[in-house]
């Protein structure tokens, strides 16, 4: 299946000057933010200021009803290309759900263990919060099922009701798939339009270092440095979660296939460091893909599942979302029920679709779950976007490497798996490039 996203923004170049990394960037704008906030409180409180992250908030959320309509509907209507392999295409969506699904459980319970948000004490102004009161009282009547349908297609993208852009998404993308040959023509259409969408955010993201500043400068001047402590909290509590989904989860599924999964991260090393590079996992598909063929995995597998689990195996991203949304609801004071909660699980699987190649997408699909959840939580965005660029590389790692486990895992599944070759490589017996020589030759 081919993928729409693209590869990581420019800035992740090296041959760039330091100054103009948009990570750099970021990051120095975040540290003036604080200096701003901390020393010139009033300053930092002003609406203009307050202004510059609640733009770039905006023209986020500008691009999101777009956003999820190409990419569910592509994702979907490439599902055709699963069934020249049949089964394989199967396993592979039935592996991805259930691990994605362990992932978004594995943010909950963490999120609401270490309650973090709760010290932040938040309140968005009053009069962004009743721009959503609306929409959030609409999703809680009993009619919610009719809601979820709208009542025009351009309606629910003028109106950027994520729900129903959803439904039309699926229906789309389902009857699409349905077309055939037919179809593949709009298909390329909507694909290009993706990569044009994409295009936008790339251009959006050049923003980020303003948008940064002001978000960080707002609420370290509103709340106080020990807002520091909560932020710092959930990026220590997201790096510690995805650590222990890839030990306990990812580690699991590897010792069933009998080798470590330390062993594995060691094997994508390389691989890894490009993605910590550049901040997408996308941007090391050619070599993962070429290193697990020479792992002992099915090439017809490979060429399935990891382009693939792109758009459909997102455990970084799934882990971020729930962490995010529980933090910005304890720190805004809304409670979210057990259903919120399960809502968020739902949504968060498909929003989550297609989000992994491009800097940034995560933070897109972060606006689209809190839409749905309780529209009210959208203003706290500007909370966690000040720390966004914190979180991406580990949600780009724990992404690329849960694909790399899944290609292997899909190849034992369907017996495909050569495990002289596999050992061979984790073991270091021998050189990677040696292995077809030294597995055939005996």
């Amino acid at each position: 299946m081919a993928t729409i996203a693209t590869s990581g923004p420019a800035e992740a170049s090296t041959s760039k000057p330091w100054y103009r990394i948009l990570y750099v960037q970021v990051l120095i704008a975040i540290v003036l933010g604080i200096v701003v906030g901390w020393l010139w409180p009033s300053l930092a409180t002003n609406d203009w200021i307050k202004a510059l992250g609640d733009g770039f908030i905006k023209l986020i959320k500008m691009v999101i009803a777009p956003i999820i309509f190409c990419t569910v509907v592509s994702g979907i209507s490439h599902i055709q290309d699963a069934s020249k392999v049949g089964r394989v295409g199967v396993k592979a969506l039935v592996y991805f759900e259930i691990v994605s699904t362990f992932a978004l459980i594995l943010g909950l319970i963490m999120g609401n263990l270490f309650q973090i948000g709760h010290g932040l004490a938040a309140k968005p102004d009053a009069a962004a919060v009743a721009s959503y009161v609306k929409q959030a009282e609409a999703q809680k009547s009993v009619d919610f099922v009719l809601n979820i349908i709208p009542d025009s297609v351009f309606g629910a993208f003028a109106r950027g009701d994520i729900l129903q852009v959803l439904l039309f998404a699926i229906l789309f993308g389902f009857a699409l798939m349905a077309m055939g040959k037919r179809g593949e023509r709009l298909r390329d259409i909507i694909d290009d339009g993706a990569h044009a969408v994409f295009g936008v955010i790339s251009i959006v993201m050049k923003a980020a270092p303003v948008g940064a500043f002001g978000a960080m400068a707002f609420t370290i001047g509103k709340f106080g440095p020990a807002a520091l402590g909560n932020l710092i909290g959930l990026i220590g509590l997201f790096y510690a979660t995805a650590a222990l989904f890839v030990v306990l989860v990812l580690g699991l599924i590897a010792r069933v296939m009998g080798f470590s999964i330390f062993k594995f991260i060691a094997y994508i090393k390389d691989e890894l460091l490009i993605v910590l590079g550049t901040s997408s996992s996308e941007s090391a598909l050619p070599q993962l893909m070429e290193k697990l063929e020479r792992l002992g995995c099915s090439k017809p597998v490979v060429g399935l599942v990891v382009p693939t689990g792109y758009s459909f195996n997102l455990d970084g991203t799934n882990i971020y979302m729930t962490l995010a949304t529980l933090f910005i609801a304890q720190a805004l004071g809304v409670d979210l029920t057990f259903g919120q909660q399960l809502t968020i699980l739902v949504v968060a699987m498909l929003t989550s679709k297609g989000a992994s190649g491009v800097t940034g997408a995560g933070f897109i699909t972060l606006a689209a779950t809190l839409t749905v959840v309780n529209p009210a939580l959208v203003p706290g965005m500007a909370i966690v976007f000040s720390i966004d660029k914190f979180m991406s590389e580990v949600r780009a790692l724990t992404n690329i490497t849960g694909n790399g486990i899944a290609a292997v895992f899909v190849s034992w599944w369907e017996g495909e798996l050569n495990h002289k070759k596999l050992h061979a490589n984790l073991n270091k017996q021998i050189d990677p490039s040696d292995v077809e020589t030294a597995i055939t030759t005996g």
